[in-house]
């Protein structure tokens, strides 16, 4: 018999540990050649590991969420022949959403031979049987135990019925502790007086993969970037209806316009006449990167998390463009198809929750950027036009801004020019 080392793969990009996110295999498993058998995540990408040989797992590295060095061991497998350690060709498959649990070999049961039954012998006379064990006695129920008040209030607190409690103090008298002794028995507690029942249970979950990762980078954003939300509501009515008409007469091959694509266009604009909203900044070393590229991510929310794809170049992009790369890479992240670089390297990023958007949030900027903006939901609510209440679309926008690099009236202005174009779309569609 030998002994085989996995070890982590160097999955590029310059990383020097990887996160372990799942376990394919335990201890005493069997496993076979390209069989996966464990799931690491370095920035948003899983990688799978597969086995590169037959045999049975005899050590594991660690346990889920644990981060795992390049070139460590992670896997000791035993097989038939001294192979050693697995080198650094060892294939890997890389994807953005946790990968299926691969199904584990079958262990076959031995079957055992058929052998011809010796003959049994004379039954020998049946013992005496020995009595049966009496039972403690259970405590009597009584229509009104006997306790003290502060005592019927812990019980009816703890959702304890105290005729189920044996009484310890003089004349079967309930005391606190013969409550606290009942409850300490592992005693289901009986409904309480209006029929509901106290849940103490409680549940601990690790923190790992994709979602440690966008708590990490909710820390890093809310720690060192000042937020400053502005809020501006935006009449939606013309551009609704030019929405409807576009969707009517669009070709076959168009998406489905939806109000974000119309939302980039206005970006575009806006961001032409103030490029400060545009940039990055890299605060250790104190320098501001204005882009001329207006790459916008999109945050989506996936079976693994919230991933923020990104269509690129959206300076060169018109309405239906837009709307076809955000879906196509839309349906990439939610597939786990999503590439590294369709998942970095955005200038701006806009949140939206669709129906769900609320009237108002504070959306976190997606670090280094300095501006997020977001959309919420639109309502139909009655709007004075100076003369009467009409009915008009209005939706909210709740943009946040680095306050280091965007002060107020920027951000104001800002919002101002974007509500402008999205209450006449005709302007988006104006050059120059």
């Amino acid at each position: 018999m030998g002994e085989f080392i996995i070890k982590m793969p160097d999955v590029g990009e310059g990383v020097a540990e990887a996160e372990l996110v799942e376990w394919h295999v335990k201890t005493g498993d069997p496993v076979r050649e390209d069989m996966v058998i464990a799931a690491v995540m370095t920035d948003k990408a899983t990688v799978e590991i597969p086995s590169p040989v037959n045999g049975t797992v005899i050590w594991l590295a660690g346990e889920i969420g644990d981060r795992i060095a390049v070139k460590a061991p992670l896997v000791r497998i035993e097989t038939a022949g001294d192979v050693g350690e697995s080198d650094e060709a060892q294939p890997i498959r890389i994807s953005q959403a946790p990968v299926a649990e691969t199904p584990k070999a079958e262990i076959a049961k031995p079957v055992l031979a058929a052998t011809t039954p010796a003959p049994a012998p004379a039954p020998a006379p049946a013992p005496a049987p020995a009595p049966a064990p009496v039972p403690a006695p259970a405590p009597v129920p009584v229509e009104k135990p006997i306790a003290a008040p502060s005592v019927r209030l812990f019980a009816r607190e703890s959702g304890v019925d105290l005729r189920q409690v044996q009484g310890s103090g003089p004349a079967g008298r309930i005391l606190r502790e013969d409550v606290e002794q009942f409850l300490s028995q592992g005693t289901a507690p009986a409904a309480t007086r209006n029929g509901f029942v106290r849940k103490t249970a409680t549940e601990e979950i690790k923190l790992t993969g994709l979602r440690r990762r966008i708590a990490e980078k909710m820390v890093l954003s809310t720690s060192r970037i000042p937020h400053i939300t502005y809020v501006e509501e935006v009449d939606m009515t013309a551009l609704e209806e030019l929405r409807a008409t576009m969707n009517g007469d669009r070709r076959p091959d168009h998406s489905k316009l939806t109000v974000l694509p119309f939302l980039m266009r206005a970006l575009v604009k806006a961001i032409s006449e103030q490029p400060n909203v545009n940039a990055t900044f890299d605060d250790d070393a104190g320098i501001i990167t204005r882009h001329s590229a207006v790459h916008i991510g999109i945050a989506t929310q996936t079976p693994a998390g919230l991933t923020v794809p990104v269509v690129r170049h959206a300076e060169a992009r018109g309405i239906w463009d837009c709307a076809a790369e955000m879906n196509r890479l839309a349906d990439a992240a939610r597939s786990g198809t999503a590439t590294r670089d369709e998942l970095s390297g955005s200038t701006i990023t806009i949140s939206s929750l669709g129906a769900l958007g609320g009237i108002v949030s504070t959306p976190v900027i997606n670090h280094p950027e300095v501006a997020i903006i977001g959309v919420n939901k639109i309502a139909t609510r009655p709007v004075w036009d100076g003369a009467q209440f009409v009915p008009r679309k209005m939706m909210n926008l709740s943009s946040s801004f680095d306050h280091r690099i965007i002060d107020g009236w920027d951000a104001a202005t800002f919002v101002q020019r974007v509500r402008t174009l999205l209450e006449t779309p005709a302007l988006i569609f104006i050059e120059g």
